[in-house]
């Protein structure tokens, strides 16, 4: 598609010189328009899919998308009167591959950037205006059963696995926040870390003890930079924010992770699955940690004001999805009033 510019007013300019490309326009949209610390790497993973996806290719996903090259070009090329309709078909197919949430935050994240180089004069047009939104299915994350997390602590997995997972147990924090802590933001002594929540606020995650006698041997003699890291040299463009300055290692992705966690603990997920079926099935997503923590807070009496504290959410109606039992609770309750056993007692 050729990049022929989309209709400006008589008399425009630009606030100021486009940048070269449309990866140089995300990095100046990050950083112009305040995106917090922990959310730009979210931030930067879905403008690079769009960035597919604006040269009218399909964006790769799964193991396809590691290592991938994005495509590079002008990001004048966003005005193409022909990509819309381009943009439309290749977005409703990517809905049919990912999940509703997934797909709507992209697009949520896209638009915001349009807006904002639009504000700035570099484009004139929306090529996303006709696609809309996907209806989200409702939070049916089920809560891991305590044998469950036991078990996981349990698995031979590297030392920065066992940390972060323990991490995200301990401290029901969203993954994301999680990786994007620098050993500089740690507090071990007091058992907590700083992060750059939603919206910019400062805010404070608390461990356990678990977290606490495995982090010495994370960060080593490490003072600043990425707590978690990839186990190879940053990739030459990664972002400074990203690279330990000490070792010149990647922190490590959120994709990355997820996609660790998920093979480890297919065989959990699945235990009656045969060794020729595991491969085709899924494990467990990150989310479920924090998920399951929240849950057995709440089935442990934890007060609704800590409760408030300990997940962030701003709305206690947010907690409604912790309040289903899990499997060991319910078990629980159902020997708690069988008959024989209050007559045996």
């Amino acid at each position: 598609m050729g990049a022929r510019c989309g209709f400006r007013a008589p008399g425009w300019c630009p606030l100021s010189a486009p940048p070269a490309s449309y990866s140089a326009a995300v990095e100046r949209y990050l950083t112009g328009a305040g995106i917090a610390k922990s959310s730009a790497r979210i931030y930067r993973i879905s403008l690079t899919t769009w960035g597919w996806m604006l040269t009218g290719e399909p964006a790769p996903i799964g193991p396809a998308r590691r290592g991938a090259k994005p495509p590079v070009f002008p990001v004048a090329a966003i005005d193409d009167p022909a990509l819309p309709e381009v943009l439309a078909e290749l977005a409703a197919a990517r809905a049919d591959e990912m999940d509703a949430d997934t797909v709507n935050r992209e697009l949520s994240i896209a638009r915001k950037a349009i807006g904002w180089w639009q504000r700035q004069g570099w484009i004139g047009a929306d090529p996303t205006i006709g696609i809309e939104r996907r209806p989200a299915p409702p939070d049916r994350t089920k809560a891991l059963a305590e044998n469950q997390i036991a078990a996981l602590w349990r698995l031979d997995v590297a030392l920065r696995e066992k940390t972060c997972w323990k991490m995200l147990y301990e401290s029901a924090a969203r993954a994301d926040e999680v990786l994007c802590l620098n050993v500089e933001d740690l507090l071990p002594s007091d058992k907590r870390g700083k992060i750059t929540a939603k919206g910019g606020a400062t805010e404070w995650i608390h461990w356990q003890s678990g977290t606490a006698q495995l982090l010495p041997r994370l960060i080593a003699r490490r003072t600043r930079g990425p707590l978690f890291l990839t186990g190879r040299k940053a990739p030459v463009g990664t972002p400074t924010l990203d690279v330990c300055p000490e070792t010149g290692r990647a922190r490590l992705s959120y994709r990355r992770a997820e996609e660790i966690f998920e093979e480890n603990t297919r065989l959990m997920a699945n235990p009656l699955a045969s060794p020729e079926e595991i491969e085709d099935l899924d494990g467990w997503t990150l989310h479920r940690l924090r998920h399951s923590a929240l849950t057995h807070d709440a089935e442990g009496g934890t007060s609704t004001p800590m409760l408030l504290a300990r997940s962030r959410h701003a709305s206690v109606r947010s907690l409604e999805r912790y309040a289903r039992p899990g499997v060991d609770s319910v078990a629980r309750h159902v020997a708690e009033r069988d008959p024989a056993a209050r007559r045996r007692g």
